[in-house]
């Protein structure tokens, strides 16, 4: 039976092979290890703190290995392992604590002020450093793996549609909910993954997003385990650490968002690193902008789009590296056994090279919202399509283009303008370093677009330069009616804008002028 102990079977296949090299120690562990760490994992939750297929168990901790300990413990075992964002304020995640309803929690030291809020106002029955405990009644998990045993183990059986981890969303739109990941996603999204984007048992990619992110977890981590290659696991994300790993571990694939690509571009490192072990980059979690496509191509380096979400699995569509240059922009086409089709407002499939909202359906779907039909329901229809309310296109060919989020489009005279396609264009002036564009309320037009640009320089604030510059490269209905400079724009820790954020910062800016 298909069951999410993925570990423990290539560890079967290939033990002494290499898996994790965690970067900032640059120790190295095999299958055979890593799968010995969370078995042990595994026997710390089951007989020490006596807990039970289905109970949930909450990590709350930056990139390490004890992170992996743990995920792939939660395959061994059926109980639900919960990710938390380290980013949250306690007042947040307390609110996830309650709704997941944990029965442990294994903290990072360096969140001890967060852990300590959180042990007042939250009762759970085990809390587990993972360095020096905070309280003598918690577990010292370096101390209780030293004395468990990994001989002798079985797993626990699961079935596929047994809930593997509970992965709750940003809450870039609202609160945050808990989307119920089961075994058969895991596997699904792994094999599928391996298989069309042809993954090798020699391959080697650095892992810098957050693991308590779907995309760490997910994106490449389970589907190079699946093919036997190896994984550098890093603690954060330091451009430079990175270009490092890429070049001292030969590194072949490596997975980011467009805000990392244009960092590593804009390194020193960019122009010199020997990259003829790079078989290709990908992107995801926002539109790659074509200059960014073209500017690794130069460096002899394929860089493709792909595109996922937490709730279908964070792979869902493929292409071949040469469909990668020849459909610059495309996210390519559905994997196998994946359906995709673009509906109307009016739930009526859209002709070819017409917007509309992206419904996907597989066996790669999430199971819905933990404690939450309502919003499961409003997503997940009866037929099993998963409205992602992401917009989109698909070409003559099948291949399919992200135009932008249906909640950020906004109409200006009666006519849809579409965000993604501005940011794309101000990404492409030279006098800016990052951008965002939202829709605000405006007595003629209805709406009209307002841009929030980080400038390249204390000199590039010039919004004259930057209307000229957009300027018959947009219809005029398309172009900002305002200008806004700001520092940094407000991010995910997986690079996606919180343009809630920037709603609000416009709001406060409107009211100070009267």
């Amino acid at each position: 039976m298909i069951h999410g102990d993925i570990l423990g079977e290539r560890a079967r296949l290939s033990p002494d092979d290499t898996a994790l090299i965690y970067a900032p120690t640059q120790e190295r562990f095999t299958y055979h290890e890593l799968n010995d760490r969370a078995v042990r994992c595994a026997r710390l939750w089951l007989d020490r703190c006596c807990l039970v297929k289905g109970d949930r168990v909450g990590i709350l901790a930056r990139n390490r290995v004890e992170f992996l300990d743990a995920f792939f413990a939660a395959g061994k075992t059926g109980i639900i392992l919960v990710p938390l964002n380290t980013r949250l304020t306690p007042l947040e995640l307390a609110a996830i604590l309650k709704d997941s309803g944990l029965k442990a929690l294994l903290y990072d030291r360096e969140l001890a002020d967060t852990v300590r809020q959180l042990k007042r106002d939250c009762r759970i029955e085990h809390w587990i450093a993972l360095d020096q405990p905070l309280d003598s009644s918690d577990l010292d998990y370096a101390s209780c793996l030293a004395g468990i045993q990994s001989s002798g183990w079985a797993a626990t059986q699961c079935d596929p549609e047994d809930v593997y981890c509970l992965l709750y969303t940003s809450g870039t739109t609202g609160k945050p909910k808990g989307v119920m990941v089961p075994h058969r996603m895991v596997i699904w999204n792994g094999y599928n993954t391996a298989v069309c984007w042809q993954l090798r048992g020699d391959d080697v990619s650095p892992v810098f997003t957050p693991l308590y992110h779907a995309g760490g977890l997910a994106a490449f981590l389970v589907p190079i385990f699946i093919a036997g290659g190896a994984i550098v696991l890093h603690r954060d994300f330091d451009v430079h650490e990175i270009w490092d790993s890429i070049q001292k571990h030969k590194c072949t694939v490596l997975l980011g968002v467009p805000t990392i690509y244009k960092m590593l571009l804009e390194a020193p490192e960019f122009g010199v690193a020997d990259l003829s072990h790079v078989r290709w980059f990908i992107s995801g979690g926002a539109p790659l902008p074509v200059d960014l496509i073209e500017a690794y191509r130069e460096r002899g380096v394929i860089l493709k789009q792909g595109y996922g979400l937490t709730e279908v699995g964070v792979n869902c569509f493929s292409m071949s590296p040469e469909e990668a240059i020849r459909k610059r922009g495309s996210i390519g086409k559905p994997m196998m056994f994946t359906q995709a089709r673009l509906l109307d407002s009016d739930g009526n499939e859209v002709p070819n090279c017409q917007v509309g909202e992206l419904c996907l359906r597989g066996p790669h779907v999430c199971k819905g919202y933990w404690n939450n039909p309502s919003a499961t329901a409003a997503a997940l229809d009866s037929q099993g399509w998963f409205h992602t309310g992401d917009l989109a296109r698909c070409d003559e060919e099948g291949f399919f283009y992200i135009v932008g989020r249906s909640k950020d489009m906004f109409i200006s005279g009666g006519v849809n303008v579409y965000p993604a396609e501005i940011e794309a264009e101000l990404l492409r002036c030279p006098a800016v370093r990052d951008a965002a564009v939202i829709g605000v309320p405006h007595p003629k037009w209805g709406e009209v677009g307002v841009a929030f640009v980080v400038p390249a320089s204390p000199t590039s604030r010039s919004i004259e330069g930057l209307t000229n510059f957009l300027a018959g490269k947009l219809a005029k209905y398309k172009l900002p009616q305002d200008f806004i400079f700001v520092d940094a724009l407000p991010r995910t820790a997986y690079g996606k804008v919180v343009k809630t954020e920037l709603k609000e910062l416009f709001e406060r800016r409107s009211q100070d002028k009267f």
